[in-house]
């Protein structure tokens, strides 16, 4: 028998038994320099396991410059598609002397049969194995399907409706015997809520009878979800709406609701602590001790196997939340509404996890008279430092006039961004693309985006000019279409990140798409029409992806710097990488080429 290592994917779909029956059943075979292992149009034989060496797969109809289209090293499997499709669609030939296991296609047909996941492995989609990636990080026995998959209707509790006639004594008695904390008042078709803190205001505040009925109450805008929204969703929304319940709502009836402590029960992470603590503070240093622990919930959700774009939801949330806080601690109230405080860049976007260099600015009501808005800006901006915010080293803070205006003066200033057109210009209209409120009222920031949208959206020569930035950064493949491998790395965020995010922000800009999140702007793309919703999907799983990696990067960084370390967070050594790691990372970036050629191509780039 062979001592063969089967604890990566495909195999890992398999039982014990199943694995046993891999290492019964293989052979090992030596293939010298430049030997033709499978040939294109070859019935396929063998799943190929390469143990030391490497293989090239090449396209025999191209032209000898562009044959070379996949590299597999130590670990990475091929020849399984040649066996499913009858014959090899490509030819494999050892780059040097190589070593593999083969596996005969009598055993893979078989193993296809008994287990379904490992048959469907072989004919996924990139989504599929980034999945089947996060599932395999799971640490601690928390996985994909225990975390991140309960449902909203799995937890939520029978909602108490009572007629809009109820008198508050009626009400104290009925939430007492259901154990409630709040219930729905049904009048004129619709629903309200009241909580025992409505109910005790009620009586003791504004001094109300017992007899009022709830009718004469005010009551709670709902914030609602639906059944098959994912419980994580729902702990996103509480945290950015600041409520401790959702009213789960079916057919525009109600069917439940869902309590902060129904979610809670659900997860072990600590992720509610952190917002509580962040709701609970009641001065700038109660909140920069909230907020120096979600360094600690990122590892623990990235340990836990959270599906990332939940995690940015819940990071993008609590990093909101904070801000809004201490813009409530400096900046007196009536100022509030004829101001807004807005981020930009991957927190505009809600796609940064750990905290980043600041990126805001500040929009003001053109008739607001504010004496000491300077000082106060400076101060909000050393304020961030301490809760963790680092100066932006670009200047694009509160704290500079620059980005401190009028709504007037704002129009004026994009304005000279779209005639300019200049790379600097052109920046700063990217930067206000991806403007998100946190603070103040959020109106002002919609009149400044409208009028920036009036200005762009049809403007053909500018989008051309916005557009050609996607080619500043090469893809880190090869000419033949394997990873590079430099020993410093490949910047994941030049050659991978950037490319997804511009490239959607600018098609977004096209078509008038309003939402800064670029996972939003993608699935508004393909309900537009303007891409298939099968490579939105993948262009969606590869930003997944080198997020990921980058995420990762930074982990270990924080954790080197402790240590007198440095590295940069933007660089993955592909041969630090798992086979499956390096196999989706290829296609991931080939996902990245294909979209910077159709961009080239619908945008004329090819003659920029």
């Amino acid at each position: 028998m062979i001592d063969l290592d089967l604890s990566q994917p495909p195999f890992t779909l398999l039982d014990e038994p199943g694995r046993e029956r891999v290492r019964q059943g293989v052979d090992l075979a030596y293939f010298d320099h430049d030997e033709i292992i499978l040939e294109a149009g070859q019935p396929g034989e063998y799943v190929f396991l390469i143990h030391k060496g490497e293989v090239a797969e090449i396209d025999a109809t191209q032209p000898a410059a562009r044959e070379r289209i996949g590299h597999y090293t130590q670990g990475d499997l091929f020849g399984a598609i040649s066996i499913l499709n009858g014959k090899s669609r490509y030819r494999f030939r050892a780059e040097q002397e190589s070593l593999c296991y083969l596996m005969p296609r009598a055993l893979f047909l078989e193993l296809c049969d008994a287990y379904l996941p490992f048959a469907e492995f072989f004919r996924q989609s990139l989504a599929h194995k980034a999945r089947l990636l996060t599932e395999q990080r799971a640490e601690g026995g928390v996985t994909m399907a225990g975390f991140m998959l309960a449902m909203v209707k799995e937890c939520m509790r029978e909602p108490l409706v009572v007629p809009a006639a109820t008198t508050i004594a009626e009400a104290v008695v009925t939430i007492n015997e259901r154990r409630a904390d709040s219930l729905l008042v049904k009048r004129s078709g619709c629903h309200g809520m009241i909580t025992k803190t409505d109910l005790l205001n009620a009586l003791v505040v504004d001094e109300r009878g017992r007899d009022t009925p709830l009718e004469e109450l005010g009551h709670a805008e709902l914030i609602t979800v639906t059944p098959e929204k994912y419980l994580f969703e729902a702990l996103v929304i509480m945290t950015r709406h600041k409520v401790e319940r959702v009213v789960v709502m079916d057919q525009h009836q109600p069917v439940g609701v869902v309590e902060l402590t129904d979610v809670l029960s659900y997860f072990s992470s600590r992720s509610y602590v952190v917002s509580l603590q962040v709701e609970q503070a009641d001065s700038l240093e109660a909140l920069a001790a909230a907020s120096r622990r979600t360094p600690e919930l990122v590892s623990a959700l990235m340990a836990q196997g959270v599906k990332l774009r939940f995690s940015m939801g819940l990071l993008a949330a609590l990093n909101g939340r904070i801000i809004n806080k201490a813009w409530g601690f400096l900046i007196d109230e009536r100022y509030h509404a004829d101001s807004c405080l807005m981020v930009m860049g991957s927190e505009g976007r809600g796609e940064q996890i750990l905290k980043t260099d600041q990126d805001n600015g500040l929009i003001l009501a053109d008739d607001l008279e504010w004496p000491d808005c300077a000082e106060r800006m400076q101060c909000l901006t050393e304020t961030l430092v301490e809760l963790g915010y680092p100066l932006c080293p670009g200047n694009i803070m509160v704290s500079n006039p620059e980005w401190v205006g009028t709504v007037t003066q704002w129009k004026r200033r994009m304005a000279r961004w779209v005639e300019a057109r200049d790379g600097d210009s052109l920046m700063k209209l990217a930067i206000m693309l991806d403007s998100h409120a946190v603070a103040g009222n959020p109106a002002l920031l919609d009149r400044v985006r409208d009028d920036l949208f009036a200005q762009c959206s049809g403007n053909d020569l500018l989008l051309s000019y916005f557009a050609r930035t996607i080619l500043r950064f090469s893809t880190p493949l090869t000419l033949f279409g394997s990873l590079k491998r430099p020993q410093h790395g490949i910047d994941i965020k030049k050659g991978g990140i950037f490319p997804i995010v511009h490239g959607v922000r600018v098609m977004a800009l096209e078509r008038g798409i309003r939402p800064t999140s670029t996972l939003e702007r993608l699935e508004a793309l393909a309900a537009d029409g303007r891409l298939e919703p099968r490579f939105a999907e993948d262009l969606a799983e590869a930003l997944a992806l080198f997020t990921e990696l980058r995420l990762k990067q930074q982990l270990e960084r924080r954790e080197d710097e402790e240590g007198g370390e440095q590295h940069s967070p933007d660089r993955v050594v592909v041969q630090e990488l798992s086979s499956l790691e390096r196999d989706l990372l290829r296609e991931a970036l080939h996902i990245v080429k294909d979209f910077k050629q159709r961009l080239s191509h619908r945008f004329h780039l090819e003659y920029s």
